[in-house]
């Protein structure tokens, strides 16, 4: 949907140029479009996670990446970080009730990138050479 200059839905107000466009929709917007940060919630909506399960199941993540990603969705309240008694000690991160209520929109994200965005075609590469390149 498209707003012309004047009131956005919900009382915000459309600003113009450099000024916030629909402040509460444009932080919400920020806040889940940060490189990882929607794959990193598409994996805790199954359930919690440790550190070291993340970062395998998200293996192209860095783990200070991972580590930032993860403190500020617990700063913004989306993940819970629980700390178990166990020896040695483990780390475990959860959605709060805050993060849960993502889940149709992670759907839908979901959803739309399987009818919107086709898979990328591989090259086929010479089994001959590291690069894919002929000798």
């Amino acid at each position: 949907m498209v707003f012309a200059y004047g009131k956005c839905p919900k009382g915000s107000y459309l600003m113009r140029h450099t000024e916030p466009i629909c402040v509460r929709y444009q932080q919400a917007a920020d806040l889940i479009s940060k490189r990882w940060t929607a794959l990193i919630l598409k994996a805790l909506m199954g359930g919690p996670m440790r550190f070291n399960e993340m970062a395998e199941c998200l293996d192209s993540i860095s783990d200070r990446v991972l580590s930032e990603r993860l403190k500020e969705l617990e700063h913004e309240q989306i993940i819970v970080r629980h700390v178990l008694p166990e020896t040695p000690v483990h780390v475990e991160y959860a959605l709060t009730a805050k993060g849960q209520s993502l889940s149709p929109i992670i759907d839908a994200i979901e959803t739309w990138s399987q009818t919107w965005i086709p898979l990328p075609v591989a090259e086929p590469i010479n089994a001959s050479t590291c690069d894919g390149h002929a000798e």
